[in-house]
């Protein structure tokens, strides 16, 4: 017997500074059985830093044709493909072939630096990339993990401060590329 996805509803204030988008949503994050609350918790914060009412979670993990997030626009194109680990070569092409805007977030300590130096020389070509380290401190995001939550997301500079009603986790992403 298969093993199905984890529900979980998120209701998320929204204080793009960077952006001036101030926004409430309500989200609904599918967790794949092979996917833990740290993945899920930053999946939910990387949606927020790019929140529109036309962005979406997609199946991810569990499905190779999907980023983790994407937005389409009405004819059915993507305008942006978003993913969050480390993508081998022939995804981060796929992306950039099929989608406007690319960005990758890289989490993950030493591994996402270890895949940093190998594709760092690779990644030039691409016009339309934009990658992102998302530093150890997003593991603490899990804690804020729950079946239905009240989240605000205050966003300021390359500052992302995620919390509930008693607590909040702040973390700062840097931009890897284009530097």
């Amino acid at each position: 017997m298969a093993l199905k996805a984890t529900i979980y509803k998120a209701s998320i204030n929204i204080a793009d500074m960077n952006r001036h988008y101030y926004a409430d949503h309500d989200v609904t994050i599918a967790r794949h059985p092979s996917e833990n609350d740290e993945r899920a918790m930053l999946r939910l914060m990387v949606w927020s830093l790019h929140a529109s009412g036309e962005l979406q979670l997609t199946k991810g993990i569990s499905t190779d044709d999907e980023p983790d997030i994407w937005q389409k626009n009405l004819s059915g194109e993507i305008d942006t493909w978003i993913e969050l680990g480390q993508p081998d070569e022939k995804r981060l092409r796929k992306a950039c072939g099929r989608a406007k805007k690319v960005y990758i977030y890289n989490y993950g300590g030493r591994h996402s630096d270890i895949w940093w130096q190998q594709y760092q020389g690779k990644v030039q070509r691409f016009d339309n990339l934009y990658i992102y380290q998302i530093p150890a401190e997003g593991n603490e995001l899990a804690r804020l993990i729950g079946k239905t939550m009240k989240l605000h997301c205050i966003i300021q500079d390359h500052q992302i401060t995620v919390g509930n009603a008693t607590d909040s986790i702040s973390i700062e992403i840097t931009q890897r590329f284009p530097g």
